[in-house]
């Protein structure tokens, strides 16, 4: 028996999520049916995040046990064969015994795009969030400075998967502008997050870049401890999970 793990890029936009559901096209899904076509095994792979419907993902990981006797490379090129254009296998490696990409993954990085002004974006459509007002990035930079650290995050989990622990670590919160003037990305990183977590920290912080909230107002939110003091769950399809970071492997 060998473990691999396998770094995947993917457009949520098709998908009903990461998560295999009967009668639903999912990554998870689509992914373990072209495993089962190149070594004919019927396998259940792992994931560092189980993405919700329409959200995307450049540097997703996952973990599988296989015994077939197909090298990496061969299970590289065989498995972008079969899967559908809307994903893509970036790289297959053997990795130690034991790995568990939900259990090993000890950091993430998401990135959420906003297009922020009157006229719609056309190309991007399905990879932001736009937002017909300017929006004031320094301000929502400012007030997303008071959620880095560790805290209890309860204001910002959305009901339907409830964790007993609300308690998180993020290292960084950054409001940028992107390449456009109309182009603001917010990217968030730490040691794990709640159900929806980033999107309703996207949803608060547009408050503030809206000028209907202060700054300041983002510390009060963390502090209620309820998830109606927040903003709205920002739409799915601005969301990106950029890269995921591993405890040690061999």
């Amino acid at each position: 028996m060998a473990t691999y793990k396998l770094t995947l890029g993917y457009d949520g936009t098709d998908f009903n999520g990461w998560q295999a559901q009967p009668g639903q096209r999912t990554v998870q899904g689509v992914l373990q049916e072209a495993w089962r076509e190149i070594t004919g095994e019927t396998v259940r792979v792992t994931a560092t995040s189980r993405t919700d419907a329409g959200v995307h993902a450049l540097g997703q990981v996952v973990g599988i046990d296989s015994q077939s006797r197909l090298t990496a490379e061969k299970l590289l090129g065989g498995l972008n064969a079969k899967l559908p254009e809307d994903v893509v296998l970036h790289s297959v490696k053997a990795t130690r015994e034991g790995f568990h990409a939900t259990r090993d993954a000890v950091g993430k990085r998401y990135r959420y795009q906003i297009h922020s002004g009157r006229q719609r974006p056309l190309f991007d459509r399905r990879y932001v969030w736009h937002v017909f007002q300017e929006l004031d990035a320094e301000a929502m930079h400012q007030a997303a400075q008071y959620w880095v650290g560790k805290h209890d995050f309860a204001s910002f989990q959305s009901t339907g998967s409830p964790r007993e622990n609300t308690v998180r670590t993020i290292t960084s919160i950054d409001v940028l502008r992107g390449e456009q003037p109309e182009q603001i990305w917010i990217e968030v990183e730490g040691d794990g997050f709640l159900y929806n977590m980033v999107r309703s920290i996207v949803g608060t912080l547009i408050q503030v870049g809206l000028g209907n909230r202060a700054p300041l107002w983002a510390a009060d939110v963390l502090a209620a401890l309820d998830r109606r003091a927040a903003g709205q769950t920002a739409p799915a399809q601005g969301l990106q999970l950029l890269w995921v970071k591993l405890s040690a492997l061999k």
